[in-house]
């Protein structure tokens, strides 16, 4: 392991702090203006003079202006991604491990094929979408978003536990073969625990993805029986048309960036192991 020089240390550590500045000073303003009142959002100031609530309690009192298109949304975020996260996390795993250890026909075809779905964009495919979901009954509902979700999360899924399993040596399964295991079992209780950062850091992957979607969230859904909060917040108005509803989506952004934040923090050596393991060859 190369060891750096003192200036070495000094040059990164600046190089770290002005990186953090760049990436964290949009979220800091946004931050502050969630605490602005309305005479102040125009005003120019970064920091309000006089810190207010009202903007939360907006979206989040029962009586807040908008609380009906806030906190159904939250719900329907919440839920949607959830059950995108489970099914995708499931699926790839089961995917990941066949073409991993199995030899057939096409692999190499499948593993590109959904690298070219991953890439493919997304607005392309909401006309279509739209179409279909209104034939069949899925628009407006919350399958009808979890289902592109998948194509969304799927192949990122997909290729990150490919590298995982390829890592774990097939030793393993043998010697519990002949202990008298069965496949299933020796995936169940030996293969996926070991590639258990990689499955979590794929979980938490597939959430973000789907937390975050606004394409297919405000163009499948028209109520707020389905709608998510990045599509509710282009419904947010003003108390007048000439006021725009600024401090109401700073506090929405701040309120959902919550969960990821604590996600990140709690897990983060979750995540950093899952990345790391996954991007050497084993």
């Amino acid at each position: 392991m190369q060891i750096l020089t003192k200036r070495q240390r000094i040059l990164w550590g600046i190089v770290t702090v002005l990186v953090l500045i760049y990436a964290l000073a949009p979220v800091f303003s946004i931050f502050a203006t969630s605490f602005k009142p309305a005479g102040e959002l125009n005003s120019g100031e970064f920091f309000a003079k006089q810190w207010t609530w009202e903007n939360y309690g907006t979206i989040l009192s029962p009586e807040g202006a908008a609380a009906d298109l806030f906190l159904p949304a939250l719900r329907n975020s919440i839920g949607i991604a959830l059950i995108a996260t489970v099914i995708a996390t499931v699926l790839a795993t089961l995917a990941a491990y066949a073409i991993a250890r199995f030899r057939f026909a096409g692999k190499g075809l499948i593993l590109t094929l959904t690298l070219t779905v991953s890439i493919f964009p997304a607005i392309s495919v909401v006309t279509p979408l739209f179409t279909l979901w209104r034939q069949i009954g899925l628009y407006d509902t919350w399958a009808g978003l979890v289902i592109p979700y998948l194509s969304l999360t799927l192949p990122i899924a997909i290729w990150t536990l490919t590298a995982f399993f390829r890592q774990i040596p097939w030793d393993l399964e043998q010697a519990a073969a002949m202990d008298g295991a069965t496949a299933w079992q020796s995936f169940r209780l030996i293969i996926v625990p070991l590639a258990a950062p990689g499955v979590f850091t794929t979980a938490l992957i597939a959430f973000f993805t789907a937390w975050n979607d606004f394409v297919y969230g405000i163009s499948l859904t028209s109520t707020s029986e389905a709608r998510t909060v990045p599509a509710a917040l282009a419904f947010f108005t003003g108390a007048s048309q000439f006021e725009q509803p600024t401090g109401a989506i700073s506090a929405s952004a701040i309120i959902v960036t919550i969960p990821v934040v604590i996600l990140v923090l709690l897990f983060q050596r979750q995540i950093v192991s899952g990345l790391t393991q996954g991007a050497v060859k084993g």
